[in-house]
């Protein structure tokens, strides 16, 4: 490990502004299978923080208005065609599982499941607010056979 990493269950945490972050937070853990760890309250139901575990790893995602200098900083995707600046991925056991979920919650599917040429099996989908996605059981920590 380099001297920057701390030595802790994950070094890299996405993190995410929704508008409606408490419906964000019960769809990503519908659709894809995260769990609350924790959702800090402000007034008016606006998440101030929220952390949600995804086997040892994480998002961390607050309401897009919550006051703090750092959601100014963030864009949604509506604002800027539906597009993204960045994606997250999920590491899963089974993909078409994960895709059926995600798929009856309502995501919008950008790239249907699918073998990869370089290993795994997966698909790339918007969440509710146009957040992108990629999910499959490609395993970057496994030596290549």
């Amino acid at each position: 490990m380099n001297n920057y990493a701390k030595d802790c269950r994950s070094t890299v945490i996405p993190a995410l502004r929704y508008r409606d972050a408490l419906a964000a937070i019960e769809w990503l853990c519908r659709a894809f299978g995260f769990e609350k760890n924790a959702v800090y309250l402000g007034k008016g139901d606006i998440v101030m923080h929220a952390q949600l575990s995804f086997g040892n790893g994480m998002v961390m995602l607050g309401s897009v208005e919550n006051g703090s200098a750092y959601s100014k900083l963030m864009a949604q995707p509506d604002e800027i065609g539906m597009r993204g600046t960045q994606s997250a991925c999920l590491i899963v056991n089974d993909a078409d599982e994960v895709y059926a979920a995600a798929k009856a919650a309502g995501a919008t599917m950008l790239m249907d499941i699918a073998d990869m040429d370089y290993g795994g099996r997966a698909f790339t989908c918007r969440d509710l607010e146009g957040h992108i996605w990629s999910i499959g059981t490609y395993d970057p920590w496994k030596t290549p056979e």
